[in-house]
């Protein structure tokens, strides 16, 4: 899936996309939450790339030997930097994440509010958590607000969720 924004500014995504695009075994409720992520991130975000003069930028956002890659561009296509992060250090927000989503999705019809909301305080905190370690790992790489670290988890997580269900954890 590919998300374009309309907004112009120096240091912003205009465009993001997943290599590969959601699809096989990832069912419809994972589409949607990238849509919305997407959505979302376009919408707002702050997307700097150290020492480069400015934008707006291209992400494409694969994961390639339990790394993920960022390839950026300018919207001209112009290379910006390509960005391979391991994801080692996230292997256990990942996990706790995606079980703190089935979780709630699997209760959801069956738990009271008061529990469903505890359960959801508990996935935002895991969130929060992988979001500061992101912005902290690519530092060095790019600065990126809370809310760009928020939704770019979202993304990653989606596309280790795919890989999971081909066997990459």
């Amino acid at each position: 899936m590919t998300g374009a924004s309309t907004t112009p500014s120096r240091f912003r995504l205009s465009a993001v996309s997943l290599d590969p695009p959601l699809g096989g075994r990832t069912d419809a409720t994972q589409k949607h939450e990238q849509s919305i992520a997407v959505f979302d991130l376009l919408d707002n975000n702050r997307f700097a790339p150290i020492e480069h003069r400015g934008g707006p930028y291209r992400l494409r956002l694969s994961v390639v030997d339990k790394r993920l890659v960022m390839s950026v561009t300018t919207e001209n296509g112009a290379p910006v930097l390509c960005h391979h992060l391991s994801l080692t250090s996230f292997h256990r927000l990942l996990k706790d994440y995606r079980l703190v989503c089935e979780s709630y999705a699997s209760a959801a019809a069956r738990l009271t509010p008061d529990r469903l909301e505890a359960i959801d305080m508990g996935r935002r905190s895991i969130h929060d958590e992988a979001s500061a370690l992101l912005k902290q790992r690519l530092k060095s790489k790019v600065e990126i607000d809370h809310g760009t670290a928020r939704r770019l988890f979202t993304l990653i997580h989606l596309l280790v969720y795919q890989q999971l269900l081909g066997g990459f954890i």
